[in-house]
Formats: structure tokens, sequence, C-alpha cells
């Protein structure tokens, strides 16, 4: 069910100012540090009151400045995962687990409590401390704390900050099955455009307290106006693609797009038809006005360019259409060379092994 948030909120010369629909599935919040990330988490939560606005969490008004409505915060069934684990010390990890079922919503049915720890592979340390755990497994116990608590909505506040590159590789699956194993409506704060491209149903993009943009993730990430705030040197574009053949002996995938394009890329076997989510960064995109030959990038794709913009310290931005939507930068002069415009048809290549893959 989706949630209504309108909220202002200022401190000193720091205004927050934010208005969006979190829908069932993950609603990103992605921004730079200082952007107001936290604080919209923290009053949407109940720990900071808004100077005026609105919060509707499944039908349910949590806040209301024009109606004097301010839920207490252990009264909003709003599942809260910190960037920091903050576990019950004294409590084992079946302890902290049960904590949260113990404070599920109401008469809802509870999420089951094994279905939770095999997910997140907690079988193991459910009768440990954790002081005993590493950052990855306490973390792993504060989301499936906040799981069982049967949240209205969950709200994850860079969750994965505090860990090092190994320990997110692992959680990071674990989020997405959980995901699509309870379909509960998750806003996930981040500042990295890797975690939100690969998790996100919708992006909301915040600078300086002020949002730039909310919708589909996709349509998002393919608006040139929108590069600087949506990953800026990292911004790129995302595609949802199937497996048609893998080849064991060259370690290859080749994925089908939604427009019926091909498209290879390196990795581990994955079952035929299983769906993939690609994101190629627009730096990663050569061009070249003819059919290039004899080259060893794989993918090449004909197309056309649809717009273009001056980018950051000599590059320009553009969109192009290859049978699917795809950004490129290229440096101005090499822009200036080809003579580019809107409509100038082009070849679009991108070298397999820099395609990332959820």
């Amino acid at each position: 069910m989706a949630s209504d948030i309108r909220l202002k909120k200022s401190f000193g010369r720091f205004h927050l100012n934010a208005e969006f629909n979190a829908e069932d599935g993950l609603t990103a919040l992605f921004g730079p540090s200082g952007a107001g990330k936290t604080l919209l988490a923290q009053m949407l939560a109940g720990l900071v009151t808004p100077d005026e606005g609105h919060i509707e969490i499944a039908g349910r008004t949590l806040f209301s400045s024009a109606k004097g409505i301010n839920v207490p915060a252990h009264q909003r069934h709003i599942g809260f995962v910190f960037q920091e684990h903050r576990l019950f010390p004294h409590f084992s990890v079946r302890g902290n687990l049960t904590y949260g079922s113990g404070r599920r919503a109401g008469k809802a049915p509870p999420v089951s409590f094994d279905k939770v720890v095999d997910i997140l592979g907690l079988t193991a340390l459910l009768e440990r401390k954790p002081a005993s755990l590493s950052g990855g497994e306490r973390q792993r116990v504060a989301i499936g704390r906040a799981i069982l608590s049967n949240p209205k909505i969950l709200v994850m506040d860079e969750p994965l900050s505090s860990l090092d590159d190994a320990r997110k590789a692992e959680i990071l699956p674990l989020i997405e099955d959980l995901k699509s194993e309870f379909n509960l409506t998750t806003l996930y704060i981040s500042h990295s455009i890797e975690e939100i491209a690969r998790l996100a149903d919708t992006l909301l993009l915040l600078d300086k307290g002020e949002m730039k943009a909310v919708g589909p993730i996709s349509n998002i990430l393919n608006r040139l106006d929108l590069i600087p705030f949506a990953g800026g040197y990292d911004a790129g574009t995302l595609i949802e693609a199937t497996v048609t053949v893998y080849e064991p002996g060259h370690h290859m995938l080749t994925l089908k797009t939604e427009s019926g394009g091909k498209l290879y890329i390196t990795g581990s076997a994955k079952e035929i038809g299983s769906p993939v989510r690609l994101r190629i960064r627009a730096r990663d995109v050569a061009l070249s006005e003819t059919e290039p030959k004899s080259i060893s990038i794989l993918n090449r794709f004909k197309g056309r360019v649809i717009d273009h913009c001056s980018g950051a310290q000599g590059m320009e931005e553009l969109l192009l259409d290859v049978g699917f939507p795809l950004t490129a930068r290229i440096t101005r002069k090499s822009f200036e060379e080809m003579k580019l415009k809107k409509d100038s048809p082009v070849w679009a290549l991108v070298k397999a092994v820099t395609i990332s893959r959820s």
C-alpha cells in the first residue's frame, strides 16, 4: 500500500523539503552526504519532528501539522535498520530476533521466523551474542529483527556503509531475496549508486535538502539533466535483460534486452531465462561513426543520438537509442570532431568486462 510523505524541516540555513509516495517495492533515496537523507528518515520514524507536513503510511496518518497529529515513534510500526546494528548486547541472536517479532503491528499475521532466519543465513548464529559476531553478521541480525516486527514500512538508513566490500557483496543478495519474498514497502537510503541501481524500483534524488526528481529508476537514470545528481562520474544506464546462452568455456553470458537487443557479459553460470539487471556506466561507452570491425569489443550497437548536453570538465553527455536507451559520455573534443548532433547515426561500443551485473 502506498505511503504519502510531505515534509519540511529547517536547521539554521539548511532547509529540507520533500514530497513523494513510497509505493510497494523498494524506493531508494539517493544523494551525497549532507543532502538530508538521514534527517528525512528520522522524521519518518518519529525521531525528529518536522516543522510542517504530512506522513501517511498504509492509510494511517502518523504526522499532520495541520491536524495536530504526531504519533510517537514506538507506535508508528516502522522497521528501522541503522548504519550501526544497535543490537541488544545481553540478548542472543535469537533474543534480538524474537524481540522484533514481539513488537509486530497490531493483529497483523506474523512473518515467518524460520523463513527470515533461513534467507539471512542466521541458523548457526542463533545462540551467539552480538559481541562474537562480525560486522556483516550483526547487520544481518538487525535486518532480520526489523522485518520480524512486521512493519508497515521498512526504512534502511545506509545499512551497508560501515561494511567492507566483501561483506556488502554477501548482504546485497540477501536484501534482494527479502525484497522478492516479502514484498515489503521499503525506503532504502544510500550514497552508493551501485547499491541503488541493484535494488531500487523507484528512485528519489535529494541534494542539499531539495528533491531533484522521483520516479521509476530506469527513467531517472536515463535523464541527462539528472546525471550530476544520479551518480555523476559513475552515472549510467539501467537495463533489464534475460539470460539466453551461457558459454562455460568462455565464462560468458548472452542476454536479451526487453526490446530484443543482444548483450554479452562475463560471469558465472545462470539459468536460461533468468532475469538480470545490468548497469552500463556512461563513461564506459565509446562511439564510432562507422561500423567497427576486427576489434575485441563484443557489444556493438547501431543507433542514433536522441539528445545531448554539456557535462563537467570538457565532457559531453549523450542519450542514445540503440534498441534501448543508453547514456554515453565522451570528450567535447571528440563530440565536435565527429560533428555529432541530435539524430546523428552512431555505433555504441561497450566492453563486456565493464558491465555491472546484479
